[in-house]
């Protein structure tokens, strides 16, 4: 019984060898995915089954020129008859067109289909659209800069793992034969391929995912706490797209520490109006054009430790005009008189004057300093305090 079962074992091993077996052919080399980094990268977004039936129906049918329609089977692996067009096969611009019509988590889907696809849809133009259409009213020119340095020193870190890496291949071609090592490395090299850390897509993916913090101001900081209605505060933000809000990290005020604000909505958020830091005055270029009735923003601090917000105001009549338009004069005096609405009537905080020729940093350690002020132009900026108008007048 021994012998006959080691008789059709040793039958069958001839018999595979016998098999006219050949390696894949060189297409199949061109199905190069997005690296294991890069999906990480993008998990929060769900591609939907529309895109799935998309993908399923004209891309991967292991080929990405050509699909097989039918196949003899007695033929070998290479004779494949070309059947029905695939995405590829499609004109340059109609490829196009279909791409710039995906939303960017079927576009970044498209990307890990091959290598073809994954140039195409990691192109800036195509993100540029989607960059601006979420990001665009919350990113200014601060978080571009941050952007910028968070690439480079992110760079940096990468040159210093390669270092490392080499290093480690030394040592290995030492200890080890030339063609083992090679074979490893090789393949290490082939399993990732890294987004472009300066693409647009790069920036959408590390915003979506709340892995790049961003500068940006905060209307009515701390949940509307009423020391702060109708002013608005530069933080530090990160995005949670599970709940579509944000993390805000205010800067420390002198000693005490910074606050953190969750559950930020988009509706609170602006990019930063001036490229003035909040701990810097900014400088006035409007303080001639100012006359009655014009919108206001003024920079405020409780003390020259804190850090400035901006807070929403409008220019008012001097104490001796009665406010007749005709007869209105404050518009040639030097004094230029700023109301702060949402105070009532008699309060310390209700009014404030400032020089228009002359005019710095004014205040004292009890009503706190006015800084720059900037002139409120599009009727834009002008509804986004009226909408945020507390319900009650503040004492």
């Amino acid at each position: 019984m021994l012998l006959y079962f080691l008789f059709t074992c040793l039958s069958f091993i001839l018999f595979l060898k016998s098999l006219p077996l050949k390696s894949l052919p060189a297409w199949a080399s061109d199905m190069t995915l997005l690296s294991p980094w890069s999906y990480g990268e993008f998990s929060a977004f769900r591609p939907s089954s529309l895109m799935n039936s998309f993908c399923r129906s004209f891309i991967p049918r292991t080929r990405s020129k050509m699909s097989m329609k039918k196949i003899n089977l007695s033929s070998r692996v290479d004779n494949v008859e070309i059947g029905e067009m695939l995405v590829l096969d499609l004109p340059e611009l109609v490829l196009e067109c279909i791409l710039e019509k995906l939303p960017p988590a079927e576009l970044f889907s498209m990307a890990g289909v091959c290598s073809s696809l994954r140039n195409r849809c990691v192109s800036d133009h195509l993100w540029e659209r989607h960059m601006k259409q979420k990001w665009g009213r919350v990113i200014g020119p601060a978080a571009y800069r941050e952007w910028k340095w968070y690439i480079t020193n992110r760079r940096e870190i990468c040159n210093l793992k390669q270092g490392k890496q080499k290093g480690l291949a030394r040592l290995l071609f030492a200890v080890w034969p030339l063609s083992w090592t090679k074979s490893k490395l090789d393949n290490s090299e082939k399993q990732s391929i890294p987004l472009p850390t300066d693409s647009i897509m790069s920036w959408y993916l590390a915003l979506e995912t709340g892995k790049f913090c961003f500068p940006a101001q905060v209307y009515n900081r701390e949940n509307g706490h009423v020391g702060f209605m109708l002013s608005c505060y530069d933080a530090e933000l990160s995005y949670d797209s599970r709940t579509d809000t944000f993390q805000a990290r205010y800067p420390p005020h002198g000693r005490r520490a910074g606050a953190i604000e969750s559950n930020v909505t988009w509706d609170r958020l602006r990019a930063q109006p001036v490229d003035t830091s909040p701990h810097d005055l900014h400088i006035s270029d409007c303080l001639n054009d100012l006359q009655p009735g014009d919108h206001i923003e003024i920079q405020w601090r409780r003390n020259k430790e804190f850090p400035y917000g901006w807070w929403y105001g409008v220019v008012g009549h001097l104490e001796s005009c009665d406010g007749n338009v005709n007869y209105c004069r404050c518009h040639n005096s030097d004094t230029v008189m700023l109301e702060f609405r949402q105070y009532a009537q008699g309060s310390r905080w209700r009014h404030t004057a400032i020089n228009r020729r002359n005019h710095r940093e004014v205040g004292n350690e009890a009503d706190g300093f006015y800084g720059g002020i900037r002139k409120l132009k599009t009727e834009r900026e002008i509804s986004m305090w009226k909408s945020l108008w507390p319900t009650e007048v503040l004492e």
